[in-house]
């Protein structure tokens, strides 16, 4: 699963050929969640709530770039690293 970003020790990956609806997956210690890119509902998983609160911060900064990945992913092509929440 390839890493797309890492911030205040989340991890953020994206698995090729996935499921719709667009999502990524977001980890943080034990936690993992999956994240609706199209409105950042919770999909699966959890995240401790200040943890969640800053992955969809940063989701919100990056909906157009995680979109691009999402498409990427599909096609089975590399994906773009995004820039970390700072």
């Amino acid at each position: 699963m390839p890493r797309i970003s890492e911030f205040y020790g989340i991890i953020i990956s994206m698995y090729f050929r996935e499921h719709n609806p667009p999502h990524f997956h977001a980890e943080y210690n034990e936690y993992e969640a999956t994240i609706c890119i199209n409105d950042f509902r919770l999909i699966a998983g959890n995240l401790p709530p200040k943890a969640l609160s800053i992955t969809i911060e940063w989701a919100s900064l990056h909906k157009k770039e995680l979109l691009e990945n999402w498409q990427l992913a599909q096609n089975h092509q590399p994906l773009k690293k995004i820039k970390p929440l700072k």
